[in-house]
C-alpha cells in the first residue's frame, strides 16, 4: 500500500462519531518512528514513574503525620476545599495511585525530558484507535494493535467511565473505547457526571478535581469509596495531581527520601529526565543564600533576567482550570521584560492558594514528517517537534506500556500539544 493509500485508509476508518468533539488533526500515512533505543527506555520509564507516584503519596502522608516536614502537606493542600483534603487523607486511600500514567515527553537531541505527568489523561481511546488502525495496515506499532484496550481492561475489568461536561470533548474517544471493551460482553458504559444510584463497582474518573462543584455525581462516588462499595481511578487525591512534585524532587533536604523510596537506579534515571524545577515561593532568603542554579538572591533578581537568561517555562501547579493542556503555561523567553516581571509577580502573589513552578525549558528535536492533504489528494512534508505520550497501565503485579501517541507540532511552536495543524500518529 502506498503512503497516499495508507492515509486514505486511515481517514476512511474514522469512527462515524469521530474521536474528539469538534477537533481535527493532520493524518500521517505511517506511524512516527522512534529514535533508536527509545522504545526500550519507555518500557523502563513506566515502572519508574509508578515508583515515583507511590513515593509522592508516601511523602504527603508522612508529612501529614509529622514524619516529614509539615510544609510539604501544607503546600500540596493549598487552595483545596477542606472536605477534599480530608478525604484524600483517609486511611483507606493510602498507597492508591492513578492506574493510568501518562507522562508528556519532549523528544530532545539526546533522548527526552518529562514536561509533566498527566493523571487524568485524554487520548486513551484515540491512541487505541490509532494503534488498531495502523496495525491493520501492516505496521508493527508500539504496544500492538490491542495493547491500549487490553491494558485498560486489565486494570479495570468492567465499570463506568464518568465524563464531565468540562471534559466532553473527549467523550467520543471514550465511547469508542467502551465499544471495543464491550465486544466480548457489555461490561463498560460511558456516563455523564449526573448523580445516580446504579454505579458499577469500578469507576474511571474522567473529570478534574477542581471541577467537582460541576459534577453532581462526585459526592455520591466519594461516599461509595468511603463505604468500600466503589473503586475509583484516578483516586480523589488532588495532592498527586500537582506539577510541583518535580520541584519537590529537586529540593536538597528531600533528596534522602527520594533516594530511599525510589532506589538508586530509578532515582538517578529520573534525575536525567525530570527537568530542574523551582517552586515560586515568595519567602525571603537569608542574606547569604541564593536560589539554586539561578544564582539569584531573590525572585526580584529573576524578574530582571534578560530574555537570553530566561530559558524557562512558568506553570500553574494544579487544581485550576488553567492547569491542563497548554493553559497556564508561559515561555519566559518569549515575553518582553515588563510582561515577564508582571507574570512572575502574579505567580508570587498567588502562592498562598495557587502555587506556580518555574521549569528549565528543553527545546524539542526537529523531525521531518509527512501528512495528508485531503483537499488536493496529496502528501505534504512538515518540519516539527514531537510531544510523545506513552500510556502506562498499573496492574497489581506489573506496569505495562499499552501504546504511545506522537503529536508532531510545526517547528515554530514552543508549546507542544494537540492542535489543528499538528500530526497525530502512533509510534513504531
Amino acid at each position: 500500500m502506498s503512503p497516499l493509500e495508507s492515509a486514505r485508509a486511515v481517514q476512511a476508518a474514522m469512527p462515524a462519531g469521530g474521536l474528539f468533539h469538534e477537533k481535527e488533526w493532520r493524518i500521517a500515512p505511517a506511524p512516527f518512528e522512534l529514535p533508536g533505543g527509545l522504545a526500550r527506555e519507555l518500557e523502563k520509564l513506566g515502572y519508574r514513574l509508578m515508583l515515583f507516584l507511590r513515593a509522592c503519596d508516601q511523602l504527603y502522608r508522612q508529612s501529614v503525620k509529622g514524619r516529614q516536614p509539615a510544609w510539604v502537606a501544607d503546600l500540596l493542600d493549598a487552595g483545596k476545599p477542606p472536605e477534599l483534603v480530608a478525604f484524600q487523607r483517609e486511611c483507606g486511600l493510602a498507597g492508591d495511585i492513578p492506574r493510568v500514567i501518562r507522562p508528556d515527553l519532549v523528544l530532545t537531541e539526546d533522548g527526552f525530558t518529562i514536561a509533566e505527568i498527566d493523571s487524568v489523561p485524554g487520548g486513551i481511546g484515540l491512541t487505541a484507535w490509532l494503534n488498531k488502525t495502523y496495525a491493520g495496515l501492516g505496521f508493527e506499532v508500539l504496544g500492538g494493535a490491542h495493547g491500549m484496550v487490553c491494558g485498560f481492561s486489565e486494570i479495570l475489568p468492567g465499570g463506568d467511565i464518568v465524563v464531565s461536561e468540562e471534559a466532553a470533548t473527549y467523550r467520543p474517544e471514550m465511547e469508542w473505547l467502551a465499544g471495543e471493551l464491550n465486544q466480548g460482553a457489555p461490561l463498560w458504559r460511558v456516563v455523564d457526571g449526573s448523580a445516580r444510584d446504579d454505579w458499577a463497582p469500578r469507576i474511571y474518573r474522567f473529570f478534574e478535581l477542581f471541577d467537582l462543584s460541576n459534577v453532581p455525581a462526585s459526592s455520591g462516588i466519594m461516599d461509595g469509596v468511603r463505604a468500600r462499595a466503589l473503586q475509583v481511578t484516578p483516586p480523589f487525591k488532588p495532592a498527586l495531581e500537582e506539577k510541583l512534585w518535580f520541584a519537590l524532587f529537586w529540593i536538597k533536604p528531600l533528596e534522602d527520601f527520594w533516594h530511599r523510596e525510589l532506589g538508586e537506579r530509578a532515582f538517578l534515571a529520573l534525575q536525567k529526565v525530570i527537568p530542574y524545577t523551582w517552586l515560586i515561593d515568595p519567602t525571603p532568603l537569608p542574606r547569604h543564600a541564593v536560589l539554586p542554579r539561578l544564582e539569584a538572591h531573590s525572585w526580584d533578581e529573576v524578574a530582571r533576567f534578560s530574555q537570553k537568561r530566561r530559558n524557562f517555562v512558568l506553570k500553574v501547579s494544579g487544581f485550576s482550570s488553567q492547569a491542563w493542556g497548554s493553559r497556564g503555561v508561559v515561555v519566559a523567553s518569549d515575553l518582553p521584560q515588563s510582561e515577564w516581571r508582571s507574570t512572575l509577580d502574579s505567580a508570587l502573589k498567588g502562592f498562598p492558594s495557587q502555587p506556580h513552578i518555574l521549569q528549565v525549558f528543553h527545546a524539542g528535536r526537529l523531525f521531518e514528517a509527512n501528512y495528508w492533504l485531503p483537499e488536493n489528494e496529496d502528501l505534504k512534508r512538515m518540519r516539527g517537534r514531537v510531544r510523545l505520550c506513552p500510556y502506562f497501565f498499573v496492574g497489581e503485579k506489573a506496569t505495562r506500556l499499552g501504546g504511545a501517541l506522537a503529536t508532531i507540532c510545526p517547528d515554530d511552536k514552543k508549546l507542544l500539544h494537540g492542535m489543528r495543524d499538528a500530526i497525530l500518529a502512533p509510534v513504531i
